[in-house]
């Protein structure tokens, strides 16, 4: 994507942002759908879905924040901008919750019966 010229020194979304939101979707949904059909044998309901998601979503934002912060710091040192940055990583806990209730709500297979 550097290469390309895109980077984090302004306010301006590119569309190939966009085009990436579906990898961490994807892979959510896919580890989601391994838990409920091999370790949970298909017998998933929605709270066991979101813990999940949850897991996953931890993970890979532990993940996405340590090579963010080399990128910042070793990578790309003078286009430094932290708070466009932080703002990007706001932006995608809001769609990572987002996308786990998606997920957890479409891979649901049992219901729990109120009252």
């Amino acid at each position: 994507m550097r290469k390309m010229g895109l980077t984090f020194t302004n306010d301006t979304i590119h569309p190939v942002e966009f085009v990436s939101l579906l990898i961490p979707i994807i892979g959510l949904y896919y580890g989601v759908k391994y838990h409920c059909y091999v370790e949970l044998k298909g017998n998933m309901n929605f709270l066991e879905g979101m813990l999940q998601s949850f897991k996953i979503m931890i993970v890979s934002g532990i993940f996405v924040v340590f090579i963010g912060i080399i990128y910042l710091n070793y990578i790309d040192p003078n286009g430094n901008n932290w708070s466009d940055f932080s703002g990007r990583i706001f932006a995608a806990l809001l769609i990572g919750v987002l996308s786990s209730l998606g997920v957890s709500l479409l891979l649901t297979t049992k219901s729990k019966k109120v009252g």
